[in-house]
């Protein structure tokens, strides 16, 4: 354990998309020396769960500080506060983040927290979900003539602005909720025929993926109630899922086909 005598540390650690086996060695490594484990829910609890299903065993303490849509039981600024004290008992502190800490994580606002405490903290990136959790479905968020650029954004803010066309992907992280509204954005500059997928529950055992188009995605998804945790895709790459209906990627075809033109 932490001897109060020696200074501690913390280190912020992407835990992915909740699957064990795409943690970072360098996380593994942070986790198997740490005393205390500062646990979010998405991503971080799974992790730690199938580590342990593995046959690892972690000795550190483990608080769970998850939080849910519209429940957050340990405020952001007593999480911060939290690392912040643990540390000063000399402990080694792992704060364990779904995804990447500084995608949608709020990872840079612990690590401004700990360096004005004059605590030691060091970030280990993660794989984000954003990307990983399509790319279970068959969706490269990039691909030679259907897109060329992505941008992630969180369901929360405003999407007015998002640059291209259908051959500009979007990801939506925690989207479900403003689902139709950014649906119906969206669609203004890609048209009410572009494809969606939602991968929900993304390498969990819920795990499934919803398909429609910006026109119809908000109903689809209402009638098979979908449900965060979810990655929304909106493009044509959608069309390059194995599982995308054949009706979809027919839809898709004369835009398809426009770009295929020499």
């Amino acid at each position: 354990m932490g001897d109060a005598a020696l200074p501690g540390r913390v280190t912020l650690v992407g835990a992915g998309p909740g699957d064990p086996g795409l943690l970072t060695v360098r996380g593994l490594r942070a986790l198997e020396r740490a005393d205390v484990i500062v646990a979010d829910r998405l991503g971080a609890r799974a992790v730690l769960d199938g580590l342990a299903a593995d046959g690892v065993l972690l000795r550190a303490d483990v608080i769970d500080v998850g939080k849910q849509p519209g429940r957050h039981p340990v405020p952001q600024e007593q999480i911060s506060q939290l690392l912040v004290t643990l540390a000063r008992q000399g402990k080694e502190v792992v704060r364990l983040k779904g995804g990447d800490p500084f995608i949608f994580g709020r990872g840079s606002e612990e690590l401004e927290c700990c360096r004005e405490a004059g605590v030691p903290v060091e970030l280990v990136p993660g794989i984000t979900s954003a990307i990983s959790v399509p790319a279970i479905a068959g969706i490269p968020l990039t691909a030679r003539d259907l897109a060329a650029a992505f941008t992630v954004l969180s369901g929360h803010v405003l999407i007015e602005d998002v640059p291209g066309g259908r051959d500009h992907t979007v990801v939506l992280l925690m989207g479900v909720g403003t689902l139709a509204h950014s649906a119906h954005m969206l669609s203004r500059s890609r048209g009410a025929g572009c494809p969606v997928a939602i991968v929900e529950d993304g390498y969990g055992p819920d795990q499934r993926v919803t398909f429609g188009t910006l026109g119809t995605i908000a109903h689809v998804a209402a009638q098979a109630r979908v449900r965060n945790p979810a990655v929304v895709v909106i493009g044509d790459v959608v069309t390059l899922s194995p599982s995308a209906p054949p009706e979809l990627v027919d839809a898709a075809r004369p835009s398809l086909d426009r770009k295929e033109a020499p």
